[in-house]
């Protein structure tokens, strides 16, 4: 394991894949928890706190991630990159406690939305280590960070709820294991990466920073958009149908995971390979590989929705409760829209593999008003259900377009490497 040789593309997916499967398996085992052991209202609870501060860390999180594993020219330092994440995710806090005064949530919801904002600043900064590690191809050591991570935030969160019987202990929980993992791994990879800690110090040289963030400033609100787009029916759901029907939505909404478990690891893993592809210019292997993991979106996307369709209420009724199965047309829709975000998310690794950064802003501005004109309008006619057809509908568009958007970029005049002299 140590040291920083990388590894070949195959064994990068088994690596990714088993890490992503440990810890979506973990991720719905605490929804399950909380379903069994609390009530929709709990589980409603947790996600109206992601939901209302995913979008603010996702935004100010820059998608550094994709930028550092996509500079196959080493245009910046570790440290660089290390230094504006540090500053966004303190921006991140602040914004998220304006958000919180300016809500008028109850002293319970404060609290859950505060403890998952403080445990997604420690996930903030595992990320910006992990962009390090992708980039030197070496996803055994994200995988196992992610299992740590899964594995630790199900026990605490498990513990945090039965011993204090309310959401708090549980998030209380999380941020523990989020903190830990980051302390006592993830920054420990790091060094394992670099060798040195001098080029573990954060870099803040204003210069340097200011052309960072200029660059990612389009994937900053490229991810934002996406995760409104993931969230708006939940801010919909909330303000229409309550804690409780929020909960049964997100329950099911969650088992997506499973597919998303393999698109991310197909992506994470391809996103290095199809870089270096377009780089070099060879746009026959860009091609070549993006529509084999496209063709994998497919099947993954059909299996899901045939699971819903001939096991759906079997499988709502084990995992959760009853009243959860009684939901399983709405199950069904919310597969079929998985399998189109499938799609579309195996697009964007293309589009970021060629480093198309700033098409995606008026993409995702599109796909996000769609899904909220969507909802505006269908759920007050169709209920949950109107919701997961406007999440469909806005899928359908982002796979069309990004489908146009790479068209063009497979079609665009070729252009010869050129040799860039790499930072001191």
């Amino acid at each position: 394991m140590l040291g920083n040789k990388p590894l070949t593309l195959r064994k990068n997916f088994s690596w990714t894949f088993i890490g992503n499967l440990v810890y979506a398996g973990c991720q719905w085992g605490m929804l399950v928890v909380m379903a069994k052991l609390g009530s929709p209202e709990m589980v409603g609870q947790f996600t109206l706190g992601l939901a209302v501060t995913a979008p603010v860390i996702m935004f100010t999180n820059l998608h550094l991630r994709s930028v550092q594993a996509t500079d196959a020219k080493k245009q910046y330092l570790f440290s660089d990159y290390l230094g504006l994440r540090l500053i966004s995710t303190v921006l991140a806090l602040l914004i998220i406690a304006i958000i919180i005064l300016l809500g008028e949530y109850r002293w319970e919801t404060i609290l859950t939305i505060s403890f998952i904002g403080l445990a997604k600043a420690f996930e903030s900064i595992s990320d910006v280590f992990y962009g390090l590690i992708q980039q030197q191809e070496r996803m055994d050591r994200i995988a196992l960070s992610l299992m740590l991570k899964g594995l630790l935030s199900l026990l605490f969160l498990a513990l945090g709820i039965y011993i204090s019987g309310s959401i708090l202990g549980g998030v209380a929980g999380l941020v523990l294991a989020w903190g830990l993992v980051l302390f006592a791994y993830d920054i420990r990879s790091g060094f394992l990466m670099l060798r040195r800690k001098s080029q573990l110090q954060p870099c803040w040289h204003r210069k340097t920073i200011t052309k960072l963030v200029w660059l990612c400033l389009p994937l900053g609100c490229v991810m934002m958009l996406i995760s409104l787009n993931s969230n708006i029916p939940l801010y919909f759901i909330e303000q229409y149908l309550g804690e409780r029907e929020l909960g049964i939505f997100s329950a099911l909404a969650y088992l997506m995971v499973a597919g998303n478990m393999l698109v991310n690891a197909l992506g994470d893993s391809a996103t290095p390979k199809l870089a270096k592809y377009y780089v070099a210019g060879d746009r026959q292997g860009f091609r070549s590989l993006l529509l084999k993991l496209v063709g994998i979106a497919v099947l993954i996307g059909g299996t899901g929705v045939l699971v819903a369709i001939f096991a759906g209420e079997q499988i709502l009724t084990l995992l959760y409760r009853s009243e959860y199965a009684e939901q399983n047309n709405l199950f069904v829709w919310l597969m079929v829209t998985a399998g189109m975000n499938y799609i579309s998310s195996f697009l964007g690794y293309g589009m970021t593999a060629a480093r198309y950064f700033r098409i995606q802003i008026p993409l995702f501005i599109t796909v996000a008003s769609i899904s909220a004109i969507g909802c505006l309008w269908l759920l007050p006619k169709l209920g949950l259900l109107g919701a997961a057809i406007a999440l469909l509908l806005a899928a359908t568009v982002q796979a069309l377009i990004s489908s146009g958007v790479i068209i063009y970029v497979l079609q665009k005049p070729r252009t010869p490497p050129t040799m860039v002299v790499q930072k001191n």
